[in-house]
């Protein structure tokens, strides 16, 4: 296995509670007077607690595709936080097998001052790159990305599609054993989510293993064998990639076409 999660949950805090020591004088004499005993504390304490996930487990084989699906405030942005390691789980555990490139968010790991070229390196050394593996892979990144005009601009001054076309590519270059993806497709143009979805069907069937989350039907059908259901938290369905897909949206009342370029819509429908 490459990726196996067991009993993983995590617990939020909404807003802040003061206990013993923590407590002013008057918050001590407001709750005497009052009546607001223990009981009271404990029951607003669990008021403002949120599980984001809770006991959720699966596995995930080297070289397979796993998609994600979920409304939002599903819990799909925590576990793969959990999963890139930006986060501990409150409960349960997560184990990986190999070398693990996360994208999470558009631009993570770029310093908005640096040049596009001085991040490939910055962003290339927080995800495990040398400086040699780089230097020889800098061309490919850049003509992947479609930013050679821009490469000693400040990234500060790039769109959001391309900050995301540099990022997926620094990532996508690393040939990571584990490769965990969250929506980072939803602001690139329908050429470069081509490119980008060719590149991770490349990069599964030459042994990475895949965890994509995104709204995008088409995508996961495409890219994953496999999938799993999120909501509120808990896994409501797991299995083949196209029934899961279907069940979501069933429940979500959405369009099993949306995200298709249209040749795929013509295909499906003659």
């Amino acid at each position: 296995m490459a990726v196996r999660v067991e009993g993983v949950g995590k617990l939020y805090r909404i807003g802040e509670l003061h206990h013993g020591a923590h407590r002013t004088l008057k918050e001590a004499v407001s709750e005497r007077l009052l009546g607001r005993g223990r009981a009271a504390l404990l029951a607003a304490e669990e008021s403002r607690a949120l599980w984001a996930l809770r006991d959720v487990s699966f596995e995930v084989a080297r070289g397979e595709a796993l998609g994600i699906v979920g409304r939002n405030g599903s819990g799909k942005s925590t576990l793969l936080k959990i999963l890139a390691r930006v986060t501990h789980p409150t409960e349960g555990r997560a184990e990986f097998r190999g070398r693990v490139a996360a994208l999470l968010e558009v631009g993570t790991g770029f310093h908005p001052e640096l040049t596009g070229r001085e991040n490939v390196f910055l962003n290339g050394a927080i995800l495990g790159m040398s400086r040699g593996d780089i230097q020889r892979r800098f061309d490919e990144i850049v003509a992947f990305a479609e930013v050679e005009r821009f490469l000693d601009t400040p990234v500060k001054h790039y769109s959001s599609g391309m900050y995301v076309r540099l990022a997926f590519s620094v990532a996508a270059h690393l040939e990571p054993d584990i490769l965990i993806a969250d929506e980072v497709l939803a602001v690139g143009d329908l050429g470069f989510i081509g490119k980008c979805t060719e590149r991770m069907t490349a990069a599964v069937r030459e042994g990475t293993t895949l965890i994509f989350v995104s709204h995008n039907p088409y995508l996961i059908r495409t890219l994953c064998s496999r999938a799993i259901y999120l909501d509120h938290g808990r896994i409501i369905d797991s299995g083949a990639a196209g029934a899961v897909v279907e069940h979501y949206l069933a429940d979500v009342g959405g369009d099993p076409n949306a995200g298709a370029p249209p040749e795929a819509v013509l295909a499906s429908e003659s």
